[in-house]
């Protein structure tokens, strides 16, 4: 029976940017954050970090000082993906490595492919380590879809061990398919607890970079059993969620974090900052939520 990489709450951390590279000091401030909030994983380089826009040596500084900061407190998951296979598989080694606990590989994007070809990647990926994998499926983001046929099969592969997966209508096909030794971790934050209710193991979440220790607890009560707890936070959060993706992520996870004065700076682009209404909206639900 292969272990869950982590129960809980994952969280896909923002990068902090200044307009000479990454902010370090504050990188280290938000894992440090993080950890003492309660969050069970660290999810570095991923989409809400912002890697489509690093180099690849910035992108592997970043593993790496993460990494190092953790300190194996919590487990360190790499984003390592590409839409070209030997880029992810360069990634994913330099991940493994310097320390990194598993990598998360997203589906591949623009070039796409087919099922086949989705397993013939993901497979080349994870025979080129040793050290998990989780694969994300993203459709929204991809245009290309894992089908569940296709997760069965990559979940037969030993180092393939979990997916994050924002496609609600299909997880449970997933698990019956792939069973209690396959972990599957909610990709959407407003689908937490009904993705838990069919045998996930916890979420790899955004709304976690600002209230990390309720998005803990919604899972870890579920899965104490404490259901009626877990469903009171999920639907707590949900209108700050909404505003938490009125604009693509991670624009307004960041100007939520700079309104908390945790200074994360802005988003690169083509990203950019936040229209003045939908703003608004944003600063209206997180003082609904306490948060400003």
């Amino acid at each position: 029976m292969r272990k869950p990489i982590f129960t809980g709450s994952g969280v896909a951390l923002v990068t902090p940017f200044t307009d000479d590279g990454v902010d370090f000091n504050k990188l280290e401030e938000l894992i440090e954050f993080q950890i003492k909030e309660g969050s069970d994983s660290i999810i570095i380089c991923g989409t809400t970090g912002e890697a489509s826009t690093m180099p690849d040596d910035e992108h592997k500084e970043v593993i790496k000082f993460a990494v190092e900061k953790v300190n194996k407190r919590v487990p360190v998951i790499a984003g390592t993906g590409s839409n070209d296979t030997r880029h992810a598989i360069e990634l994913s080694k330099y991940a493994e490595d310097v320390g990194a606990d598993a990598i998360l590989s997203v589906t591949p994007y623009y070039n796409k492919t087919t099922q086949r070809g989705l397993y013939e990647h993901f497979k080349a990926i994870a025979k080129s380590i040793k050290i998990p994998v989780i694969l994300y499926n993203v459709p929204s983001r991809t245009n290309l879809n894992i089908n569940p046929e296709t997760m069965k099969a990559l979940s037969e592969i030993e180092n393939i061990t979990a997916v994050k997966e924002c496609n609600l209508s299909q997880v449970g096909d997933i698990i019956n398919l792939c069973g209690d030794d396959f972990t599957v971790y909610s990709g959407e934050d407003a689908n937490v607890v009904p993705l838990l209710a069919m045998g996930g193991k916890g979420v790899i979440s955004v709304m976690a970079n600002i209230i990390p220790r309720d998005t803990h607890d919604m899972v870890i009560k579920f899965l104490e059993g404490d259901i009626e707890g877990s469903r009171k936070i999920q639907l707590k959060t949900l209108n700050l969620i909404k505003a938490l993706f009125i604009e693509v992520n991670p624009i307004p996870v960041k100007a939520a974090m700079n309104l908390m004065n945790m200074n994360v700076g802005k988003c690169r682009m083509p990203l950019v900052d936040m229209s003045e209404k939908n703003l608004e909206i944003l600063k209206n639900a997180m003082k609904e939520y306490g948060l400003i």
